[in-house]
């Protein structure tokens, strides 16, 4: 399957239900970002996806992820069938969030009532060798968070030349180590307690004691800290370790993070 072309570097953002969410996506565009990432949890809506395509221009609107146990198969399809017609080649569907005593299966069973979203205009959340398979085998490829530029590395060779790899990377523009750490451990705090996220950070060689304290080896390495320019060098380090494109997701002290941070990271990374 050929590679799809999301650009060099994403923007990941969290749906809010105000004219917020429009309104930053149309910034991050303008500021040169080829594709506006959706984070699926605090979505409430596909209506918000929508309003997003639309209100953009050309920048690749994608789902970073859509959850299959909240969102129906069929709500998925009418939702890229939809914009399809009024919005070609705008819309990537990300998918994963598969719970249960057998995730594997139940994602493919949900890929199979999927036909109306080509594979190629997929993408699935995929951490371990399992999902980087089936990321190879149903769909453009893969999307993995939290991980170091040697598991993207790895992640390359388990994908091939001929699959997608989007590498979402959380960031801190933040000067001062200690504060910059203390906000990243804000989203590891919570996805540190999830088994698959556990499972891949001990593959990555962090300790048990390293996640259950979010240590600073953790945080630096996953979540790192530093001015514009020193995050644009970490986001390069995942190109350079074989991702194809990074979503940069950015947080900050003030939830959503500001515009200006924002518009400094841009000016380091996309000069």
């Amino acid at each position: 399957m050929a590679p799809l072309d999301l650009g060099r570097y994403g923007a990941a953002i969290a749906p809010t239900d105000g004219p917020e969410l429009v309104q930053t996506a149309v910034a991050l565009e303008g500021m040169g970002f080829d594709t506006i990432w959706l984070t699926g949890g605090p979505l409430t809506s596909l209506d918000q996806v929508a309003d997003v395509v639309r209100a953009t221009e050309h920048a690749r609107v994608a789902t970073g992820i859509l959850a299959i146990v909240r969102w129906t198969s069929d709500d998925v399809a009418a939702l890229y069938t939809d914009l399809e017609r009024t919005h070609p080649g705008r819309l990537v569907v990300g998918l994963g969030g598969a719970h249960g005593p057998d995730p594997i299966p139940t994602l493919e069973a949900y890929l199979d009532r999927l036909d109306a979203v080509p594979p190629e205009r997929r993408m699935l959340a995929a951490l371990g060798p399992r999902m980087l398979r089936l990321a190879r085998e149903r769909s453009a490829g893969a999307l993995p968070v939290l991980v170091t530029p040697e598991r993207t590395a790895a992640a390359r060779t388990a994908l091939g030349p001929d699959s997608t790899l989007a590498v979402q990377q959380l960031v801190v523009v933040d000067d001062d180590p200690d504060r910059g750490r203390a906000t990243g451990r804000g989203p590891l705090g919570f996805l540190a307690t999830m088994p698959a996220y556990q499972a891949n950070f001990r593959r990555m060689g962090f300790t048990d004691d390293d996640i259950a304290t979010l240590s600073d080896r953790l945080v630096d390495a996953l979540v790192p800290s530093g001015s514009p320019d020193a995050i644009a060098a970490r986001v390069e380090g995942q190109r350079a370790a074989g991702a194809d494109h990074v979503s940069v997701s950015l947080v900050s002290a003030t939830d959503p993070p500001p515009l200006d941070e924002w518009r400094a990271l841009a000016g380091a990374l996309l000069a």
